[in-house]
């Protein structure tokens, strides 16, 4: 019976983390994801220290939006060495309103829990 559950609960993990529920926006991965692909930036780790040290959205918001208009390795949550092999963040002449929307939707995409969700459907009752 635990093993039931374990494999119910294991199963269903794996298909939501598979299935994302957002979907960047084509700015969002022309302008940020493609070139974090490129040069092999790892979107998730930068999202998982953000998330470790600020824990809120509003407050991961603040610090990119600070990071993104003043891009200095004292401004930014990864380590010095982070920089030794990736390229500095350029700073970006965008809209503010524009910029905040484009960080949205970065958090939103690699949010932990959007990729969570299972609709109550999927999951039955484990007979006794």
């Amino acid at each position: 019976m635990v093993i039931k559950r374990t494999l119910i609960i294991i199963t269903t993990t794996l298909i939501a983390t598979a299935n994302p529920i957002t979907k960047p926006s084509n700015r969002l991965t022309n302008s940020c994801l493609n070139c974090h692909t490129k040069q092999k930036i790892p979107s998730e780790l930068i999202y998982r220290r953000y998330l470790m040290r600020y824990s809120t959205d509003k407050k991961m918001q603040k610090r990119i939006l600070a990071y993104l208009k003043k891009p200095t390795p004292s401004n930014s949550i990864m380590p010095k060495q982070f920089f030794l092999k990736f390229p500095m963040k350029k700073r970006l002449d965008i809209n503010g309103s524009i910029l905040e929307r484009d960080i949205k939707g970065y958090l939103d995409y690699f949010n932990i829990k959007n990729k969570l969700k299972v609709s109550n459907n999927s999951l039955s009752p484990i007979p006794k």
